[in-house]
C-alpha cells in the first residue's frame, strides 16, 4: 500500500504545526487532490472530508504545539522529521511505500530520518515539492492544511481575529500586539522564539518607556 505524508504550519507564529499521513489504494485517491496551497479553503475542506470519510483510506495526524516549538533543544528540522514519522506510523503496515515530502536541504536525509521513526519495516522516497507529484502527499498535505486551519479557527473563536498566524499577515501582528499591550505578555498560543513575538514584544516595551 501507497502513503503519502506532508506537513502544514511550519512558519507560522501562531498555532501549532500538523503532520498528516495519508495511507490508501491509488484509485481511493480524489483526482483532484493536488499541492493544498493551490487549493481553495472550500475544495481543501471537502477533499478532506472524503478522504476522512473513505473506509479504504486511513489517516494519520501529528500536532506539535508551540509550547513544543519553543523548546531549545529542538529544531524545525527535527520536529517536522518527528511530526511525519509519528503520522506515518498511526497507519503504516509492514511492506508499505511511504513517500514524504522532504523538510529538510538533504531529501535522502530527511527520508531517512522519518524512516527511523516508523516501527513497520516501509520503504521510503523523499522529495521536495513532493506535494506537487505524488497524489498520495498531495492528500495528506490537505489533511494538514484542514487540521491546521481548523486549529486557527479555534483560536479566532477563543480569542477573537488572530488572522492567518503567519508573521507577514498584519491581522496576526496587530492581535499580537493587542494582547501583549493589554496582557503583558504573550498568549500561549504564541511561538515565543519566533522573531515576530521578540519583535512585539520589544514594540510594546519601547511604547511602556515612552508613557513615562
Amino acid at each position: 500500500m501507497q502513503i503519502g505524508a506532508d506537513e502544514a504550519g511550519k512558519g507560522p507564529v501562531l498555532g501549532p504545526m500538523v503532520a498528516a499521513a495519508v495511507r490508501a489504494p491509488a484509485d481511493a485517491v480524489p483526482d483532484a487532490v493536488d499541492d493544498s496551497k493551490r487549493l481553495a479553503p472550500a475544495r481543501r475542506a471537502t477533499l478532506a472530508d472524503r478522504l476522512r470519510s473513505d473506509t479504504a483510506v486511513d489517516v494519520g495526524v501529528a500536532v506539535v504545539p508551540p509550547a513544543r516549538i519553543d523548546d531549545p533543544e529542538t529544531d524545525m528540522n527535527s520536529l517536522t522529521v518527528a511530526a511525519q514519522a509519528e503520522a506515518v506510523a498511526a497507519v503504516a503496515a509492514e511492506g508499505d511505500a511511504v513517500t514524504v515530502d522532504a523538510g529538510d536541504v538533504d531529501a535522502e536525509r530527511f527520508g531517512r530520518r522519518v524512516a527511523e521513526g516508523v516501527d513497520a519495516a516501509v520503504t521510503m522516497r523523499s522529495e521536495h515539492r513532493a506535494d506537487e507529484t505524488h497524489a498520495h502527499v498531495a492528500a495528506a498535505s490537505i489533511v494538514a492544511k484542514v487540521e491546521r486551519d481548523a486549529r486557527i479557527d479555534a483560536l479566532a473563536d477563543a480569542y477573537g481575529e488572530v488572522g492567518s498566524g503567519y508573521p507577514s499577515d498584519e491581522r496576526t501582528r496587530a492581535f499580537l500586539a493587542a494582547y501583549v499591550r493589554e496582557n503583558g505578555s504573550l498568549p500561549d498560543c504564541a511561538r515565543a522564539s519566533w522573531s515576530t513575538c521578540d519583535d512585539v514584544l520589544a514594540a510594546a516595551e519601547q511604547s511602556s518607556l515612552a508613557d513615562f
